[in-house]
């Protein structure tokens, strides 16, 4: 099933970031761990707010993955991208639950200039989707 999975998170990201398509592929009960928000974001409509704040954000013409390590339900795939002129180099942690449906979310990224960056960029952007 990892396979699928990883083609699901594939076509998503090379889809446009379609809200649908997320929707689809996230547990009612998803996990995102921020790299700079410091507790865990539970449910749904959160984890769905930030991943497409950070679609927006990270998912330029610049960002691509660069290596992918799958151990079952669970994957790592290393990103690289461009903001502003700053390089970002980061991770997704994904892991999919027995329905095939992303269960945990986590996203590392560095340098610390790049977090920073990406720190005030999301803030911003969820700021504006909130309003």
């Amino acid at each position: 099933m990892s396979a699928g999975n990883l083609a699901s998170w594939h076509a998503y990201m090379e889809g446009g970031s379609d809200p649908a398509l997320l929707s689809a592929l996230l547990a009612d009960d998803a996990v995102f761990h921020s790299p700079v928000v410091h507790t865990p974001q539970v449910g749904k409509p959160v984890v769905m707010a930030y991943l497409l704040a950070a679609a927006q954000v990270l998912g330029n013409d610049k960002f691509h993955y660069i290596r992918e390590l799958v151990d079952g339900d669970d994957m790592m795939l290393e990103f690289v991208t461009e903001l502003d002129g700053i390089a970002i180099n980061g991770v997704d942690i994904i892991r999919f639950n027995d329905a095939g449906q992303i269960s945990d979310f986590k996203v590392m990224v560095r340098p610390l200039k790049a977090i920073n960056k990406v720190w005030e960029t999301m803030g911003a952007q969820l700021a504006a989707t909130k309003g």
